[in-house]
């Protein structure tokens, strides 16, 4: 994680202050719990949150202590000892680091991950306004990256905001399922603690109890978790390089908005470059990469080891924090999106009618003649077309085994027959009443 790629709001969450915070309350209400109990007096769990609640925990203090004791929870309950006094001997009682390390962790994913799904709304925002905004704005349809048959530009943006709709369904689930508490002892035993402490923790932190634990939550989770946000990352990519596409010059359908003073390159004062859409290709790359660790910190030794941890000390703020960022980039990208409906309008008839292939093709299996000689006759005037010979239209009537009338070739190059679905088609992603009230 690097402060070019980091909001403020989503790099504070990984902070050391943070995670202490976290850490100490963690500990905190597991006093509370264990003092109802009457494991600890009640009174030392108070003076606990008294002289705990408000500190700046010192993290060089904390690393200091580290260095000698070579173990993170060690050096952390030491330094919460020198701060509170006598009464932090009754903290950490049946637990063990893990039981606060991964209840931790659970609360920054959980953090983090509404942040994420804040991101994504602002997207979607993006997306419906300027999907209702070019609804029957025709542009040419691709497959293979060559001219297909027409649709509108209205249509493509609405496919990414349905694609969006489920990477929101997808980190909810996520959420769910990382938003676990263990505190439950060396093996998982509840041998020193009572499982009714987990409970409490778990209730105070926003989380449920994990099921069951051994001296770890179950690493599939954060698999599940981390294989979440890296589809969310291919999503942010594919959008991304569509736009990357339509901003080719040969193309030039959308591009990126440039502001005034923006440069282009250093060395041509002519350039506008696609500079946004790329850097988001490179996150969604780097959010990606923590997908395959996390597959692997799945399997641990036994109860448990700790290879995933050094793992996760990287990959959790790292690819939060940029796909936080990735996310929001993109909603500003969507948001201020150039569009051009005339080049629009110019590319779509840049093959001079080929893109109404299919409906000759069909219009003449109506007319009798079978599907193998219509698409040989009408593959043949393509190809005319294909080679700059001339019009489409004007090769179909003069070809006598056409057998469709002019007029009725006509209609159908008729370029609106192709959006009659789009109200329909919009009433499925956006929402019958929202169809209706816009209507």
């Amino acid at each position: 994680m690097i402060p070019r790629y980091a909001r403020p709001e989503a790099a504070a969450i990984w902070s050391a202050d943070s995670r202490f915070k976290i850490m100490f309350e963690i500990l905190a209400h597991a006093a509370d719990a264990q003092a109802e109990l009457g494991v600890i007096p009640k009174e030392a769990a108070r003076v606990i949150w008294e002289k705990g609640r408000d500190t700046l925990w010192d993290a060089a203090r904390i690393d200091e202590i580290e260095r000698e004791v070579k173990h993170d929870v060690i050096a952390f309950l030491t330094h919460i000892s020198e701060v509170v006094g006598p009464e932090a001997r009754f903290l950490h009682q049946g637990t063990t680091s893990s039981d606060i390390n991964d209840t931790a962790l659970a609360v920054q994913l959980c953090r983090a991950t509404d942040l994420l799904m804040d991101d994504v709304d602002l997207l979607l925002a993006a997306l419906k306004r300027r999907a209702f905004e070019h609804r029957l704005t025709p542009t040419v349809g691709r497959s293979h990256a060559i001219h297909a048959e027409p649709t509108t530009f209205g249509l493509k943006l609405a496919g990414h905001y349905a694609e969006f709709q489920r990477a929101k369904e997808r980190l909810a689930m996520a959420r769910f399922e990382i938003a676990t508490c263990a505190i439950s002892g060396a093996v998982g035993t509840f041998a020193n603690v009572a499982p009714e402490v987990e409970a409490y923790v778990a209730e105070k932190m926003g989380l449920v109890v994990e099921p069951i634990s051994t001296q770890v939550i179950p690493r599939d989770r954060h698999a599940a978790y981390f294989a979440t946000l890296g589809v969310v990352a291919s999503s942010i990519e594919r959008l991304a390089i569509e736009i990357r596409h339509l901003q080719r010059t040969e193309v030039l359908e959308a591009e990126e908005a440039f502001d005034p003073g923006q440069k282009g390159s250093s060395a041509m004062p002519h350039k506008r470059n696609p500079i946004l859409t790329e850097n988001l290709t490179g996150l969604a790359r780097l959010v990606r990469s923590a997908v395959m660790p996390a597959m692997e910190n799945v399997a641990l030794w036994h109860e448990r080891d700790i290879s995933h941890s050094s793992v996760e000390r990287g990959i959790a703020p790292d690819a939060t924090v940029h796909l936080d960022f990735a996310l929001r980039r993109l909603a500003g990208v969507m948001e201020r999106l150039v569009i051009y409906p005339e080049n629009m309008a110019k590319n779509l008839d840049r093959l001079g009618g080929l893109v109404h292939s299919q409906r000759v093709l069909l219009g003449l299996t109506q007319k009798g003649l079978s599907r193998e000689a219509s698409y040989a006759a009408v593959q043949r005037n393509a190809m005319k077309v294909w080679r700059g010979e001339g019009n489409f239209l004007d090769f179909l009537i003069a070809d006598p085994e056409i057998t469709l009338s002019p007029a009725e070739l006509g209609e159908l190059f008729d370029l609106g027959y192709h959006f009659k679905n789009v109200d329909r088609i919009f009433a499925r992603v956006f929402g019958e009443q929202e169809e209706e009230a816009r209507a």
